[in-house]
């Protein structure tokens, strides 16, 4: 008999209890697990879909209203697949940051990259302290600049063809007439360094119109200033070429001068073929003889003898524009004739390590942090009479009528804490202090009308021209680039250190026109340049085709007189 049967009975409700117990225990823990996953699967749909809806909100309901209170609608402009119109996006506007300095530094194709950056700073810094130049070079100047240094690789210094064309220079001449193809031109050193830089630009020019190869003579001190221009190879004339010992003596008189050869008639078409080298004698005392050179007939002649030995202290490029022959191919190059010289000068002349030091350190201290950088280049060629009333007054009634600098104000009237004013730096160069002390001390110690304050620099002050000495040099190129880099320009008629200045910043430069009596006021003081190339100081007034003098600064309408020398000739743009 089962004594624990009921027992066993009246425990299985509480078994089923317990299962049932245990079963809703785990149904528990179920919903309290599904419920966790809800919430993560709710809060991670929301993370996506909220973000979507504003995006659809910005874009459907206008970011007008929607900007004013609410920051995250700001963000999310960032992930906007179309941005509005005239508007550049953060795409553009990064790669316009990757593409513009690299075509900054290389001057919109003017110059060719490969050069080691630590051998020239300047070449690829410049574009830093330089705004963009409002002058495009042409496509058709690139591709000529392009093929002239494969022609100096080529035929440049240290390559067979030189080798043979210097033999032809020897008394037996016993290297090859035809020199492989390969013709020269060698600028000789003359005169102060702003005539060297213009010069040179106009031979290079020449050797670019005739397909020649342009050697300077300059040694070690030429090299101090600038760096080498073309890639992988020099442009400076070797210490043993054959001629170097003759070029101080070569003058008017020389029997091989192209002038005196066409003054004693020995130099025609069956001659020249004889010649293996001519001396052009195109300074600025040259006679009618040497102004042959500019005639089309006499370049026929010369593109036949290898070497042409050129001294010169001109820019002579406009009259190149009046040569028939080089007329259309000059045309294609300079669609905007006023540039000849600020395209040829950035390309050529890029300050050595040394100047670029001078320059940038300056730049630095004195400029850089100036709202607005005014270059003013006083040259007084009677350095003997100090300073002058006259001129103090024509400069300083120049700035102020051209609004560059603001007059004086009244001592008592401070400017108040609410009014905007600018911090204008003055650069002046200037071979004596006289005309920094006078305006530095009238800016000091007097306020001006308008609240600006101005600042007044001068780098150096060497008293007189001194074109021997190496640190002079340096300064003169230092502070001819310095001004070249301010916004606007001040620069002194018939001076060729403005010239560079205004030519190398592309800049239509006031000029100061030349006291001729120290004791009457000039009025008006000075006056706009027509355009940034330098003046041609002594062109030839003759028509070589009617045998007869002329006025060639009327011949074309891109080649005029010059704003500051009436009989001087100067490209300007005819558009």
């Amino acid at each position: 008999m089962d004594l624990y049967r009921s027992r066993r009975r009246l425990s299985l409700p509480k078994a089923i209890d317990k299962q049932t117990e245990e079963q809703l225990g785990v149904q528990e823990k179920r919903f309290r697990l599904f419920g966790v996953m809800r919430i993560t699967e709710i809060l991670a749909y929301s993370m996506v879909i909220i973000p979507v809806l504003l995006v659809i909100m910005v874009i459907f309901l206008g970011h007008d209203s929607y900007d004013q209170g609410n920051g995250f609608a700001k963000a999310s402009r960032i992930i906007q697949i179309k941005p509005e119109p005239n508007v550049t996006s953060e795409d553009d506007s990064t790669l316009q940051r990757d593409q513009n300095p690299k075509d900054l530094s290389l001057l919109g194709g003017l110059l060719v990259p490969g050069f080691k950056k630590d051998t020239c700073l300047s070449r690829y810094q410049s574009s830093l302290y330089r705004k963009a130049s409002p002058y495009k070079p042409s496509m058709h100047l690139i591709s000529k600049l392009r093929g002239y240094e494969e022609l100096h690789k080529r035929c440049g210094p240290g390559t067979r063809p030189y080798t043979n064309a210097d033999r032809l220079l020897k008394p037996k001449q016993t290297g090859d007439p035809e020199s492989e193809g390969c013709k020269y031109v060698v600028w000789m050193e003359f005169s102060g360094l702003g005539n060297r830089i213009i010069s040179i630009a106009s031979a290079f020019l020449y050797a670019m119109l005739t397909d020649r190869v342009l050697l300077v003579e300059g040694g070690e001190q030429f090299s101090d200033l600038f760096c080498e221009p073309f890639l992988d190879t020099t442009w400076l004339l070797p210490k043993d070429f054959t001629l170097t010992k003759q070029l101080s003596g070569f003058s008017q008189n020389s029997p091989h001068c192209h002038g005196e050869m066409l003054k004693r008639r020995l130099i025609n078409g069956s001659t020249v073929s004889s010649l293996s080298y001519l001396y052009l004698h195109l300074a600025h005392d040259y006679n009618d003889h040497d102004k042959m050179f500019f005639c089309e007939e006499d370049q026929s002649l010369l593109k036949n003898v290898p070497w042409l030995i050129m001294r010169t202290n001109n820019f002579f490029a406009p009259s190149l524009f009046l040569i028939p022959s080089f007329e259309e191919e000059l045309g294609m190059m300079f669609p905007e004739k006023g540039t000849v010289f600020h395209h040829l000068g950035r390309y050529l002349f890029h300050p050595s390590n040394h100047v670029w030091g001078l320059i940038t350190r300056y730049y630095n201290a004195y400029l850089a942090k100036a709202d607005e950088r005014i270059g003013l280049q006083i040259r007084v060629f009677d350095e003997k009479s100090g300073v002058s009333p006259q001129v103090t007054k024509q400069i300083l009634s120049c700035v102020q009528n051209e609004e560059l600098l603001p007059k004086l104000g009244e001592q008592h009237k401070q400017p108040s804490e609410e009014e905007e004013f600018k911090l204008k730096a003055v650069l002046i160069t200037s071979l004596t202090t006289g005309y920094f002390e006078i305006l530095k001390t009238m800016y000091w110690e007097n306020p001006t009308v308008t609240g600006d304050v101005i600042g007044i620099h001068q780098p150096s002050h060497e008293g007189h021209q001194q074109t021997e000495k190496l640190m002079h040099n340096r300064k003169a190129w230092a502070e001819m680039y310095l001004l070249s880099l301010t916004d606007k320009l001040v620069i002194s008629a018939w001076s060729t250190f403005g010239y560079v200045a205004q030519g190398l910043g592309g800049m239509r430069a006031l000029i100061l026109y030349k006291q001729e009596n120290q004791t009457k006021v000039i009025n008006p003081p000075c006056g706009r340049a027509m355009s940034p190339d330098p003046c041609f100081h002594a062109p030839p007034f003759y028509d070589c085709k009617a045998k007869k003098g002329i006025d060639t600064g009327s011949v074309v309408p891109h080649v005029r007189h010059c704003e500051d020398i009436s009989w001087g000739l100067k490209l300007v743009d005819n558009s």
